[in-house]
């Protein structure tokens, strides 16, 4: 059985506030069309209990890392805040698909994704250093993108103030991950009365991405 990791970032619980969250169950309902035993684990950011990077962080992760401490000699809080960061990390790998859907914020996407992200980057788990530079360890995992833009990012003056699909789809690439072409619905504050062909264009793609990447039998 496959396992597709659904996680989102956003505060809006219920799906009918959310527009992404509409974009997302449309590819839901579409994968599953197509791997009808696939397993479906949502991850919302905002109801997890997701570690910072702070000194606890920072430290216990330099200690044992290249300060020759054992786990043992770690502080308390630095050893539950690594454990913690480590068991979010192993639930992340567990799986074969992962969709991320995001809103743009200030130009980028919410801080709590950034959050997450941190702690996805664990030397020797999900990367590793070589002598040419380092490599990412998940590989053979096709990730998707949904991000719901107000104004236009796309084309014209804002191009490359876009900093939230930019920034997750790197974060991916240096892990190791094979991309899809992200799904984006943009200008939803800027032309509210084009909302509802927007929304119908996203659904659309966000339904294709979700055949073709139903379609794709992982190997990891």
């Amino acid at each position: 059985m496959s396992k597709l990791l659904y996680i989102t970032a956003n505060p809006k619980i219920d799906v009918k506030l959310s527009k992404g969250a509409q974009i997302g169950e449309v590819f839901l309902e579409e994968f599953k069309k197509v791997q009808l035993d696939v397993e479906i684990e949502h991850m919302h950011l905002y109801s997890m209990d997701i570690p910072e990077i702070d000194m606890d962080l920072l430290y216990g992760r330099a200690k044992l890392s290249f300060m020759g401490y054992q786990k043992e000699q770690l502080s308390e809080a630095e050893r539950t805040k690594l454990e913690k960061m480590h068991a979010l990390a192993d639930r992340f790998i567990d799986a074969d698909y992962y969709v991320f859907v995001t809103p743009v914020w200030n130009l980028g996407a919410p801080a709590i994704l950034k959050t997450f992200m941190d702690c996805m980057f664990i030397t020797g788990k999900t990367f590793t250093n070589t002598p040419e530079g380092p490599k990412g360890l998940l590989t053979g995992r096709k990730a998707l993108h949904i991000q719901t833009r107000g104004g236009i990012y796309s084309t014209g003056p804002m191009v490359e103030f876009e900093m939230g699909d930019r920034y997750l789809r790197k974060a991916l690439e240096f892990l190791g991950f094979d991309l899809m072409e992200s799904v984006v619905a943009e200008g939803l504050d800027h032309f509210p009365k084009m909302v509802p062909e927007i929304m119908t264009r996203a659904k659309e793609q966000a339904a294709a991405a979700a055949r073709e990447m139903a379609k794709i039998q992982v190997s990891i």
